[in-house]
């Protein structure tokens, strides 16, 4: 869940990920999804917490608000985090079934 500071309490991800309080990290949005990776050159860090931060903007872009659920995908091996805001799991969910259920997703 996303608070109302953009903050996600992800530890035991992070943890996975081998990302340590201070890791710098690169956050975008790309199609609706949020792609956060460890990156030396990163202007986001792994907070004290082990929290994620996700700036006004993405969260804009991504329409999260105060208390959004997300679902967050840790790829360990790529060194990233996929993060799915709802709508984004709406579209693959309705894609899903218009594929099993044949007809146009709407």
């Amino acid at each position: 869940m996303v608070n109302d500071r953009g903050r996600i309490a992800a530890q035991p991800i992070v943890q996975a990920l081998g990302w340590q309080p201070g890791t710098p990290l690169t956050i975008r949005d790309t199609a609706g999804l949020i792609l956060i990776a460890a990156d030396p050159d990163g202007t986001s860090r792994v907070t004290g917490d082990g929290h994620l931060r996700i700036s006004a903007v993405v969260r804009h872009w991504c329409g999260l608000t105060p208390h959004s659920r997300v679902l967050l995908v840790a790829e360990p091996v790529e060194g990233r985090l996929v993060v799915h805001p709802a709508a984004s799991l709406d579209a693959m969910v309705t894609r899903a079934h218009a594929a099993i259920f044949g007809g146009e997703p709407a």
